[in-house]
């Protein structure tokens, strides 16, 4: 009795074991199922690019993870590509990433510096002396002295060149009395520009907690600066040079800028926590690109992903210029105004970037207001020129009055009919 007891005994714990065993793996796969949602994203001649589908692990957990295609095989935390002038996106790879982005951090100090600057706030050749803070900053520096000052455009070239954390803490100093303000004022910066992935603790990027952005957030500040302040090209393509009279000597520790065609920078980065980083720019037959590598295992590896997607940017697509800005487009009457027409002129240049593949060919359509009546004022909208391809708009332009027009009185009509009869009786 007691061994047919023992006997079921048994047989009952296995199977009880049994189906607990697949009811755990049943229980785990609902959570490991991925929902997939396309998320395609698209440029001006039509053609999907790279898509980033979001991965739903479990709704409860409001967990995501971000993964692409991938065709590049881009081995990085996370990567993008976009052109400069217009900001599409033409590859992405875990692009809203938040990684610690180590000295790349500097494009957005590097930004509100050059925004100083081009506004007239503060000059290239200001002295600016360093704190006892900025001169224990640490990391890469040009160990500066407390004693010492350079010019806003000494550290602004090692800033560029050598990321020197001591002249960026003196220079943010600086401009805002102490780090802690310039930092405020960074993420003030961050959130005008739509970096929804950034949060900045410090103004160099040497790591600390909460001190995140994403490649895509990179991409954004890379563009405001480089598109908005073009003369920043002028240190972030030096290769080599020095500073103290020749004493310190400088070499740029973008690699690119040596060897890359047509690189106009932009930032490097490391540390033993977010490995290596790079936001590299540069410009072909008129297209501009940024390309951001986030935590790649090894320098090489940064370097060889960055100019990955630039090739591919530079082999599959081309900036089609479709106008520059004060060309003519046409004439518009004027009504009750000292000159009875105006030249209708682009507002700002206009163009696309398309595959290369890509021979249709585009339409423009000039729209041009009726009913203008003086007094007109330069500048102001009259009209608007749309762009289609494939019978899809995909580009718009204003345009604008290329001068001011009065309205006439009493006056200035007596003398505009006076020189009429002046030119009828000399014909």
């Amino acid at each position: 009795m007691k061994k047919k007891f023992l006997k079921y005994f048994i047989m009952c714990t296995a199977v009880i074991f049994f189906m607990s065993s697949v009811s755990a793996r049943v229980l785990a796969s609902d959570y490991d199922i991925p929902v997939w949602s396309s998320q395609n994203n698209k440029i001006a001649d039509n053609e999907i690019l790279p898509t980033n589908a979001e991965v739903s692990l479990n709704e409860t957990l409001n967990s995501t993870q971000a993964v692409t295609n991938n065709p590049l095989n881009l081995t990085c935390g996370g990567a993008i590509l976009i052109e400069q002038n217009s900001g599409d996106v033409l590859y992405n790879y875990n692009m809203h990433e938040k990684l610690r982005p180590a000295s790349v951090t500097k494009v957005m100090t590097i930004l509100l510096i050059m925004e100083a600057i081009d506004s007239g706030r503060i000059s290239i050749t200001d002295k600016v002396s360093c704190s006892e803070n900025a001169s224990n900053m640490g990391g890469s520096q040009i160990w500066l002295d407390t004693t010492e000052e350079l010019t806003v455009d000494e550290m602004l070239k090692a800033i560029c060149t050598v990321s020197a954390n001591d002249c960026t803490v003196a220079i943010a100093e600086y401009l805002e009395g102490s780090e802690e303000a310039f930092v405020a004022k960074m993420n003030e910066k961050a959130k005008e520009l739509g970096m929804n992935d950034t949060t900045f603790k410090n103004c160099h990027g040497i790591d600390e907690d909460g001190h995140l952005t994403s490649p895509y957030d990179i991409a954004i500040m890379s563009r405001e600066l480089l598109t908005k302040h073009p003369s920043i090209t002028n240190y972030t393509t030096i290769y080599m040079d020095s500073l103290r009279d020749g004493k310190s000597e400088l070499v740029n520790t973008n690699k690119l800028v040596r060897n890359y065609e047509g690189c106009t920078g932009l930032k490097t980065g490391s540390t033993s926590v977010a490995l290596f980083n790079l936001s590299a720019s540069a410009t072909r037959n008129g297209l501009s690109l940024i390309a951001v590598i986030m935590k790649g295992e090894t320098s090489s590896v940064r370097f060889n992903e960055a100019r990955k997607l630039l090739d591919y940017g530079f082999t599959n697509y081309q900036y089609k210029s479709l106008g520059t800005a004060n060309d003519v487009v046409g004439n518009v009457e004027i009504s009750k105004g000292l000159e009875s027409s105006v030249e209708a002129v682009l507002k700002n240049d206009v163009g696309i970037v398309m595959k290369k593949s890509n021979n249709n060919d585009i339409k423009q359509n000039v729209e041009l207001f009726n009913n203008i009546s003086a007094p007109l004022t330069k500048g102001q909208k009259i009209g608007e020129v749309t762009f289609t391809l494939n019978d899809e708009q995909i580009a718009s332009v204003d345009l604008v009055a290329s001068k001011d027009i009065a309205k006439y009185g009493f006056g200035s009509m007596t003398l505009k009919v006076y020189k009429s009869w002046f030119s009828l009786l000399r014909s």
